[in-house]
């Protein structure tokens, strides 16, 4: 059956991170660097624009020993599922429903499925309203309590309980950013790019494009509720545009990348205030780059050694080393994602493979990561899936 690996611990143990998933280890054997390879195959769901050559949630599955994927197939037909997040018990998928009724307000819904043990298709459970127009991200609570959404056309963030079946209840917080920032076609107001709980699950962290901050609130998943906090904010460069951001696995750094200014900024986090001091802010681009571009996607390696993040214009995946101290980063490598627009790029749970979706050449292409250098390298493999935006890991087991 498929399920996410979060088998107990026992004895001291390291819990890896990838998305929504942990992966226990115990600690001895990665001290010695003995900590177990996930032999069996991986689910990999994949999130599109739908069109001509999409109709919605395509699966394929990834062999982490060698990187190759199986030829994607429809999983569920849905309306532009331009995120997904996975249920911690590995039983139940989360997507928007992009959509936007051109007012501002906007009818954007969120569904719920489950995932079939064997086959790994999955099986609508039902759709809620995400709580305002143009959903484009998705998030699940650590102890699976409520979905959070980040709805980009009505500025607006929300959470919604979920219920004992995996299926969602109307949402119990819907909370309407205000406000504007210095560009007067994209910032005119709000616009939530992004919604993820904390690593402790008593906050969750938002990026308003719109507002140029990072907004903290208090998180309460059972209820589920979400409230103010103080500070409450951090800010980016006027005009930055933050869109998504990552955690270090450690907690104590937050890596926000601005879409409008290609750029990561580095915050120190507070875990007892969830308050953000920022301690850096570093180009996405290679220095004698002037070919107009935009940032996207933005994951950690599980080894908390290197970060990721992708150029849309430039077509590449930057890559950074991590001072473990200080947070700061070091720019290493410009890949090249071998495609058009990669919106999203996703790092398997074992840290030895990256996808890179690449949205207006409807390609997923994979990189081998070295584990020394953090570099990547392609394997020469290219999948065709119709206007990628997304993709999710999910651990099957025998």
């Amino acid at each position: 059956m498929a399920a996410a690996a979060t088998s107990a611990c026992h004895a001291p143990h390291f819990v890896l991170f990838a998305g929504m998933q942990r992966y226990c280890f115990p600690v001895a054997l990665l001290l010695l660097g003995l900590a177990p390879v996930l032999a069996s195959e991986q689910l990999v769901y994949f999130g599109t624009y739908t069109g001509a050559k999409s109709k919605g949630i395509f699966l394929s599955r990834l062999d982490p020993a060698t990187g190759r994927l199986t030829a994607p197939e429809l999983a569920a037909e849905t309306t532009n599922p331009s995120f997904l997040a996975l249920h911690p018990n590995g039983h139940f998928l989360y997507a928007v429903a992009e959509l936007d009724d051109g007012a501002g307000k906007g009818n954007g819904t969120v569904g719920a499925y489950a995932i079939q043990a064997g086959t790994g298709k999955l099986t609508p459970l039902n759709q809620q309203s995400s709580g305002g127009g143009g959903p484009c991200h998705v998030a699940v609570d650590a102890k699976g309590k409520c979905v959070l959404t980040a709805n980009y056309g009505s500025g607006s963030v929300a959470a919604l309980p979920i219920r004992p079946d995996g299926s969602l209840g109307t949402p119990a917080t819907i909370i309407q950013h205000t406000g504007s920032s210095v560009d007067r076609q994209r910032q005119a107001g709000p616009h939530a790019h992004f919604i993820c709980p904390s690593p402790d699950n008593r906050f969750a962290l938002a990026c308003d494009l719109g507002l140029d901050q990072v907004i903290a609130y208090r998180l309460d998943a059972e209820l589920p509720k979400l409230t103010a906090t103080d500070p409450g904010h951090a800010k980016v460069a006027p005009g930055a545009g933050p869109r998504h951001l990552s955690f270090s696995p450690d907690g104590k750094f937050v890596y926000v990348i601005s879409e409008m200014s290609s750029t990561i900024t580095v915050f120190r986090y507070e875990a007892k205030s969830a308050g953000m001091r920022e301690v850096q802010t570093i180009s996405t681009l290679p220095k004698a780059s002037s070919i107009p571009s935009s940032c996207a996607e933005i994951a950690m390696h599980p080894s908390g050694k290197f970060l990721y993040g992708s150029n849309r214009g430039h077509d590449s995946i930057a890559v950074f080393a991590v001072e473990p101290k200080s947070g700061k980063l070091t720019a290493l490598q410009h890949q090249s994602t071998q495609g058009q627009t990669p919106r999203h790029f996703a790092i398997d749970p074992t840290g030895r493979w990256l996808l890179a979706e690449n949205q207006a050449s409807d390609s997923v292409v994979v990189f081998g990561i070295d584990a020394i250098t953090g570099n990547l390298k392609a394997t020469g493999q290219t999948l065709a899936v119709g206007s990628p935006v997304c993709a999710v890991f999910v651990q099957e087991h025998p």
